[in-house]
This record gives C-alpha cells, structure tokens and sequence, in this order.
C-alpha cells in the first residue's frame, strides 16, 4: 500500500510516497480499546434559569471494514488533531508522532470518518501499532 508523509528538513516541507511492505518482522500487537470522545461538561448555571442542554454526543461509527492508519515507527504520541466522529480528508493530519527526536505528521491516507482512535497523548507507540481508523 502506497502511503505519504509529510516532511519538514532544515525549514523545507516535502511530501515522501513510501510503500508498505506487509508487517515487519512478523509483528502482531492486540489494538486497546478505542479512545472515546469526552462527554461534554454543561457550566454552572443561575439558580433561575435551567441548565442549557448538553450537545448531542457524535453518533458512533462501526470500526468494521475501515482503514487502520498504522504507526510506520516506534515513537511517542505528541498531539492528537483529530477526535471520534471527525470527518477528514486525504492528506490531514491526524496526530503528530515523535521519533528519533523528529515531529513525524500522520496523516489519513484517504477522506472519511475517524471510527475509533488508539493512541493517547503521551504515549508511547510501537511499529505496526494501529492508531486511528477511518471508515
């Protein structure tokens, strides 16, 4: 599967297209449980008025027959860009990925909805590891 990546050298951006050649080294790894979206929090309101209602929670999407976006390296998870039930397209980043002391952008390999997200800030993620899907 041919996959791009954007990439910053010495302040010049380039964009790279690699190839994914099956799951080095016989890799296997058990994906944990997706990272839900947060639950809104209403504020405190006046005693004479209601509390205003909560915003609908995004619906959930079925993981089944999405796209697992697949760290291409061992690293730690910097930032996550995008949540569950984000639409994206090609190209966007989802979350930024440290290796090698280097800020790696990943981004989604085609448009859709993120399903279900397996990485968490702070983390520490390893080759092969899925970390979103978008179905």
């Amino acid at each position: 599967m041919l996959r791009k990546f954007r990439v910053k050298l010495n302040d010049k951006e380039y964009v790279v297209e690699m190839e994914e050649i099956g799951n080095p080294e016989g890799l296997s790894f058990t994906p944990a449980a997706p990272v839900a979206a947060p639950a809104p929090v209403a504020a405190a309101a006046p005693v004479a008025e209601a509390a205003p209602a909560p915003a609908p929670a995004a619906a959930p999407v079925s993981v089944e027959g999405g796209t697992e976006v697949i760290s291409p390296m061992p690293g730690n998870i910097l930032s996550i860009a995008v949540k569950v039930g984000d639409v994206v397209t090609e190209n966007q980043v989802l979350l930024v990925l440290e290796a090698m002391k280097m800020e790696n952008n990943i981004v989604a390999p085609k448009a859709g909805t993120v399903a279900a997200i397996y990485a968490e800030k702070g983390t520490a993620i390893d080759v092969g590891q899925v970390m979103v899907v978008i179905k």
